[in-house]
């Protein structure tokens, strides 16, 4: 029987994206120029309009200056993330 894994926390995903661009005081286009993603993209990822991929979220965690830790680390905030259940 295989096991599930658990599903991926979306909405806190572009929460966090949502939180760090207002607390910069940034406007999508800000964030587009600064990233180097098409403003529609960032307006997309932030309504949950889109998923976006490893390069996308490499760009964001690039233009806000934080790990990419920081950002895709809220996919597991309904579940205990991979790799701590030994520790």
């Amino acid at each position: 029987m295989p096991i599930l894994q658990p599903d991926p926390d979306l909405t806190a995903l572009r929460v966090t994206l949502a939180r760090l661009r207002n607390d910069r005081g940034w406007t999508f286009d800000e964030l587009a120029d600064r990233s180097g993603l098409a403003r529609r993209t960032v307006i997309d990822l932030e309504h949950g309009r889109a998923a976006g991929n490893i390069t996308t979220w490499h760009a964001l965690a690039h233009a806000f200056d934080v790990p990419i830790e920081e950002l895709l680390g809220a996919l597991c905030g309904n579940h205990t993330p991979p790799g701590s259940h030994g520790t």
